[in-house]
């Protein structure tokens, strides 16, 4: 399992990115935009396709609400794949469900 801990959070402004180095220079990435001190929308999940299929995506999100609750934020799923680990997961998720 990919560890949370290994990846990079980088801010600029309102935009939040999460980023995954990966072997070959590639890189994945989880970005969010910062709507308000309490609410944020995750706008795309990208993994190259090489690395697909495994637990790199899904560790991007666990990240994302680690972070989310603790800094009492709220998440808005507007990336696809993000929507579906809210649904997948259900009520576990609900504290940050926006």
């Amino acid at each position: 399992m990919t560890e949370t801990s290994d990846f990079e959070m980088q801010e600029q402004g309102q935009r939040r990115r999460y980023v995954k180095a990966m072997p070959n220079c590639d890189e994945a990435e989880l970005t969010v935009v910062k709507t308000s001190p309490t609410h944020w929308i995750a706008d795309h999940t990208y993994v190259p396709p090489a690395y697909r299929g495994g637990d790199v995506a899904l560790a991007l999100v666990e990240r994302l609400v680690e972070d989310a609750r603790s800094e009492g934020v709220k998440i808005h799923a507007a990336c696809s794949y993000v929507a579906k680990v809210f649904k997948r997961r259900g009520s576990d998720l609900d504290d940050v469900r926006a």
